[in-house]
């Protein structure tokens, strides 16, 4: 058999839009040294794609990190499979928040050069030194103590639908900007607690070690990241220092943690907390839009890209035609967002 997906996206989206089979979206990670990542990805794909598995899981020489939906009939059977991995057995497995079972509509298993892109050459420090995990309760505790500094090593465009109570959120594109943007801003607060989260606990893993080796003293991570804490404020009666919404990279972009909007529509500025790509495919820009945006615009970034969708597919395919423009996100405070606001109000 194919240890790919074979069939075209845009028919597997529709399929799941119409499934009706319950499923549950996990998360998990483990950094395990792996001496044939190619050879697991293959043995991974033959299970996952038996137990009727869709999801995104990256393979690296340093472990795995993987987002996946898993039938919730046959959850027991997907864990024990996965259990019977050596390395993996026992591992924590990440619940989604706020599930609606269509998170994933194919199974993506990539090999790459590390799990999470960082940036750094992990020959030059221990990346097993890593900062105390902490749970809800120690991580609610640590957030009052004055010489506590939260901070959030995501994204600006995940920051920005929702995050912890005066958290610092840098305004970055990537985890490995972050790293540096960090380091510089805290250089003169060494001595404070540094407490830091993301979405599941992997960045924060490798991000710990490398603040240590760059001399900062008391290190913190919320084990688990904002999915576990959301999770255990719930089932623990804890107060919730968390606000927004939890940015999630699959087809929710985002589980509700608290009820609070904290962020607006990126092209009418309403109160609004919803991120979708644009529906133009020579665009998909992620961004945030309203209800009243998303029909004015239909579904799209700019009326450019309105224009375009009203073309007919093959027009369509030919003005992209030798465009590729990446990936690309919506840039808070910069630019793009004065663009949208102008494209909004005409």
């Amino acid at each position: 058999m194919a240890l790919y997906n074979r069939i075209n996206g845009k028919e597997l989206k529709e399929k799941l839009q119409h499934l009706q089979e319950e499923r549950t979206t996990i998360s998990f990670y483990k950094y395990h040294q792996l001496s044939d990542p190619k050879a697991f990805r293959d043995e991974l794909y033959l299970l996952f794609d038996q137990l009727h598995i869709l999801g995104r899981i990256y393979v690296a020489y340093e472990g795995i990190n993987a987002q996946i939906s898993v039938p919730t009939a046959s959850f027991d059977t997907f864990r024990s499979q996965l259990f019977s991995i050596p390395f993996l057995n026992g591992i924590r497995l990440n619940t989604a928040v706020d599930d609606n079972g269509k998170s994933f509509f194919k199974l993506k298993i990539l090999v790459r050069n590390k799990i999470v892109a960082d940036g750094l050459n992990d020959a030059t420090f221990d990346v097993t030194n890593r900062g105390k995990h902490v749970n809800a309760k120690e991580f609610n505790e640590l957030a009052e103590n004055p010489d506590t500094l939260i901070v959030d090593m995501r994204n600006h465009y995940e920051s920005e639908v929702g995050h912890f109570k005066n958290a610092i959120c840098p305004d970055v594109d990537t985890f490995r900007e972050e790293l540096k943007v960090v380091e510089d801003l805290l250089e003169k607060e060494k001595d404070k607690n540094l407490l830091m989260y993301c979405t599941g606990g992997i960045r924060c893993e490798k991000a710990s070690a490398w603040f240590k080796h760059r001399g900062f003293k008391n290190v913190f991570q919320l084990d688990g990241g904002i999915i576990e804490y959301a999770r255990q404020v719930k089932s623990q009666g804890l107060e919730n220092k968390f606000i927004g919404k939890n940015f999630v990279f699959d087809e929710r972009l985002g589980e509700r943690i608290s009820d609070d909007i904290i962020s607006t529509c990126h092209q009418c500025g309403k109160p609004c907390d919803t991120h979708t790509n644009c529906k133009n495919d020579g665009c998909h820009l992620l961004f945030i839009q309203c209800e009243e945006c998303a029909e004015k615009f239909a579904g799209c970034c700019s009326t450019e890209c309105k224009d375009i969708i009203a073309l007919p597919v093959e027009e369509q395919k030919q003005v992209r035609k030798g465009i590729n423009k990446g990936r690309q996100v919506f840039k808070k405070g910069r630019k793009l967002k004065d663009q949208l606001t102008t494209q909004s109000t005409e």
